[in-house]
């Protein structure tokens, strides 16, 4: 690995641990074992190094979210991508970055972490529109706001499992999501579903 790719790794792991605020320049380079003027020869900033590393960590987390496209049933990739094994207690890369006052109160920073939302928000909604077309959910219910919902769950869950430092609250507010979606499917397939759990 290159030594610019090895500090942009560094930044998007120190940021992920612990924000942008609180990650250094220098604790990048003891971190990375990569030389100061190697480091300002690839980014002249802090905030370069961040925007490079805030746009690595949304590369990461977006293939996350592609699962929701693939093939299969919708309901069959909603419940395969809620409860894919996630590390609770480290949260989002992403959204992590909301909680930094020093992204949020940055456009240029903050860019890559809204669109990341975003292109994630487009996935939900659009396997949602799926769901509801192939009859596994009810016709009345609104993709858009359920696909807020349910992203609100999800880093929701980081939060509460961060806080107690335990897990549990995560794969509870997962597991309540995924109730909550099979008590949405259309009353027939309801009751099969209900059988079945």
């Amino acid at each position: 690995m290159d030594s610019r790719q090895l500090l942009v790794d560094t930044m998007g792991q120190l940021m992920w641990e612990r924000g942008y605020a609180d990650t250094s320049p220098r604790d990048v380079r003891e971190r990375s074992g990569v030389g100061q003027g190697s480091m300002y020869h690839h980014f002249p900033t802090k905030r370069d190094l961040a925007l490079a590393a805030l746009e690595r960590n949304v590369a990461d987390l977006l293939p996350a979210a592609s699962e929701l496209d693939g093939p299969g049933a919708p309901m069959s990739r909603i419940e395969a991508y809620l409860m894919r094994p996630r590390d609770a207690l480290k949260g989002c890369k992403v959204g992590r970055m909301t909680q930094d006052p020093q992204v949020r109160e940055d456009p240029v920073l903050l860019a890559p972490v809204a669109r990341a939302f975003a292109q994630a928000r487009a996935r939900w909604v659009t396997v949602l529109r799926e769901a509801v077309a192939a009859g596994e959910l009810r016709d009345d219910l609104n993709p858009e706001q359920l696909a807020n919902t349910l992203m609100a769950v999800l880093q929701g869950g980081y939060v509460l499992a961060i806080a107690q430092q335990d897990p549990g609250p995560f794969d509870d507010a997962r597991e309540g999501a995924l109730s909550l979606l099979r008590a949405a499917a259309p009353a027939g397939l309801a009751h099969e579903n209900n059988r079945r759990n």
